[in-house]
Formats: structure tokens, C-alpha cells, sequence
């Protein structure tokens, strides 16, 4: 059977619009409880080309395309704060000069995709919380997929339970507080 995707659901030949319409709900409710953390509307793909801190990349797609990407559901310190040029090191060792892949819906305020980056079939963005080298940024949890969320926040305790990144400090600030200060 012929079909066709298309951004508002699965569309097949032959089909009555509410058979399609139907179908696709079908397909998402499957999606879902067969364990899908979270479904993205776009992905990207491309070499990332830059590192402007611990939390945002530029990947430079096939199409030559330059995308500023901000690293969905983490924090990490500011350049010029504490820890903030370790946690963009760790950043640029894991990824700079790799092919990755970006899963995405949204774009922040500032036109940065927001998502999250995949190096093979790792999850990078958890990786730096798990690292200890940025924050599970709980004020956009809600934009995160319940597992997500709680990958997230279990990545930072043992962190902070291992005492590890900037976790070593007693009591990091941070980086939302250290932007507020900063106004």
C-alpha cells in the first residue's frame, strides 16, 4: 500500500481521510507505550563546526547549512563563570569535529534549535549532566518526555552523589541564578 507522511499524520491512498486520521492516532498511541521516550517533529544531521559553551553547539549540515543548536533539558555554566570553560571543554572533546545527529521540535527565543544531540546512539545532552558538567534543567523539565525527565534527574544525583564535575563544589551556583545576579 502506498502512503505518504505528512507533518499533520500518516495519509494513505485509498483511505478516507478519518481512516488515515484514525490510523495515525493508532500508530502514536503504539509509539508511545511501545516505549518511545519522546517524538520529535525534525531531526538534523551534520559535523558540529562549533562550541560556544557547555550547553549550545553549530552543526554544519550536508546542505552546508549552519545550525546553532542549544542542548534541550540541560544547563551549563556561563563561559565566564565557575566551571563554565571546563564544562564547554568537555562539550568540544565529545563532539567537535563529529558527525552527529539532532532531534528537535522547537526553537528557542533566540532562533537556537533546541534539542537533543545524538553522537551515534548516544545521548550527549545526558551525558554532560551525568558528567557532572551541567545542570538537569528542571524549569523546562515539562518540555521533556516523562522518561527523559526522570533519566535527567537520576544522571544529576549520581553526579552530585559521586562528586563529580562541578559537583566538586559544595554548592555550585547555578548558571539561571548566575545570569539573574548578572542583570
Amino acid at each position: 500500500m502506498k502512503y505518504l507522511l505528512l507533518s499533520n499524520g500518516l495519509r494513505m491512498a485509498g483511505l478516507p481521510r478519518w481512516a488515515a486520521r484514525a490510523l495515525s492516532r493508532l500508530l502514536l498511541i503504539g509509539a508511545v507505550l511501545g516505549g518511545a521516550s519522546q517524538l520529535w517533529a525534525a531531526e538534523l544531521a551534520g559535523r558540529v563546526v562549533g562550541v560556544s559553551d557547555g550547553d549550545t553547539i553549530t552543526v554544519l549540515t550536508a546542505s552546508k547549512q549552519s545550525v546553532r543548536v542549544r542542548l534541550q533539558g540541560i544547563d551549563a555554566p556561563e563561559s565566564h563563570q565557575a566551571f563554565g570553560s571546563v564544562s564547554k571543554r568537555a562539550l568540544s572533546g565529545r563532539v567537535f569535529g563529529k558527525h552527529v545527529s539532532v532531534r528537535y521540535d522547537t526553537q528557542d527565543r533566540y532562533g537556537r534549535v533546541l534539542g537533543v544531540v545524538y553522537l551515534g546512539s548516544e545521548d550527549v545532552n545526558l551525558a554532560m549532566v551525568r558528567d557532572g558538567m551541567a545542570w538537569h534543567y528542571k524549569f523546562y523539565a515539562r518540555d521533556q518526555s516523562p522518561a527523559d525527565r526522570q533519566r535527567y534527574a537520576l544522571a544529576e544525583e549520581g553526579a552530585q552523589t559521586a562528586r563529580i564535575g562541578l559537583w566538586r563544589d559544595a554548592s555550585p551556583t547555578p548558571p539561571w541564578d548566575f545570569r539573574r545576579a548578572q542583570r
